[in-house]
């Protein structure tokens, strides 16, 4: 997948909004992203759009660093499944060699690279935004990131030579001194910590061989799968869109911060289309309703992002070869059938 990033890149997010005076989901909302994605961590969101929302927050806040707070914040925990694998290798140089390897599972958007030169250590974070996107609050974030992965890794070891990173300075050195303990060097070629390339050997000491070689299986695993969860993620998308009635391949390409000819392109690449999905997501989301709950046909025609329950009505049977009805009676909970049984036996008078 192509500019996408795990949602839990955003975990404490709406802590740190709390802290800076912010509504979460409203910040999120004027981002373009769905306001209950930081409840579904393993999710993909636009890593483009998440810049946006980085940037929106230090401007709404007032608080140039915002990015930089929260990666310190956040910590490792951004990795999620990653993270059990690069914290139980053998050394800090396995480790970070592996994290830059499988980095491409957490985000599409972006890799990390881990080289020796001079002695030096040099860890490098290097994401892809795309031109008119704003850099600054993404890129310290990442640096904050990588700040705590080497703390965590490192411990009392921990001891930077240098951060450098691409973007001019937000706030006063001070600012950054306080909050990460180094003056980063800005405007440079690279957004990279270094440090002595030596601690690179250094032992995990409460690495689990067990665990890590556990881990490395199912990686290896989500490797194999990586490519074939955008069809998962525009039917994710779908389900959120889908009361509104934004149902069409320009909004969903959109939101993707596609064109649609890419986004068709890349769903024909895993077999599928725009279409197909939004066909299987609409009768998955359909039978669910009607098996587990007993709303109203008419609302459940809303709900699927259709104008009116005769428009549903028709898909439906084309579909299953029965009305929504006839499926709710055959296949419907005993709460929906009670339901619909005390509807019909109503006198006129009272329907």
């Amino acid at each position: 997948m192509e500019d996408f990033s795990r949602a839990s890149s955003l975990v404490k997010f709406d802590e740190a909004c709390r802290e800076a005076g912010l509504d979460a989901r409203v910040m999120l909302e004027k981002a373009g992203l769905p306001a209950d994605i930081l409840s579904l961590p393993e999710s993909m969101i636009s890593y483009q759009r998440m810049a946006l929302l980085l940037d929106d927050c230090a401007k709404e806040s007032g608080r140039p660093l915002f990015g930089l707070e929260l990666g310190l914040r956040a910590g490792t925990a951004v990795f999620g499944q990653l993270l059990y694998l690069v914290k139980n290798a053998n050394t800090v140089g396995e480790s970070l060699t592996e994290l830059a390897r499988y980095y491409h599972l957490h985000s599409s958007s972006g890799a990390v690279k881990m080289e020796v030169h001079n002695k030096l250590a040099i860890l490098e974070y290097m994401p892809v935004l795309r031109e008119g996107i704003p850099s600054r609050q993404a890129i310290e974030h990442g640096a904050a990131v990588g700040r705590q992965l080497l703390k965590m890794l490192l411990g009392n070891n921990w001891n930077p030579t240098d951060l450098y990173l691409q973007t001019a300075a937000g706030a006063p050195a001070r600012s950054y001194q306080r909050l990460i303990n180094a003056a980063p060097n800005f405007n440079s070629d690279r957004n990279a910590w270094t440090f002595d390339a030596a601690l690179l050997d250094s032992p995990l000491s409460d690495a689990d061989p067990a665990l890590h070689a556990l881990m490395q299986a199912h990686i290896d695993k989500l490797d194999e799968l990586a490519p074939k969860e955008l069809p998962a993620f525009v039917s994710q998308l779908l389900r959120t869109m889908l009361p509104n009635g934004q149902i069409s391949l320009n909004y969903v390409a959109d939101y993707m911060m596609l064109g649609t000819r890419s986004l068709q392109r890349m769903l024909m690449e895993e077999g599928t289309s725009f279409q197909a999905i939004l066909n299987e997501t609409r009768q998955a989301e359909a039978t669910r309703y009607l098996k587990e709950s007993d709303i109203s046909l008419t609302q459940l025609a809303g709900l699927l992002g259709y104008v009116d329950l005769a428009t549903f009505s028709k898909a439906f049977r084309r579909w299953f070869g029965v009305s929504p009805r006839q499926w709710r009676q055959a296949n419907g909970n005993a709460r929906a059938s009670r339901t619909v049984t005390r509807e019909r036996c109503r006198p006129s008078w009272l329907r």
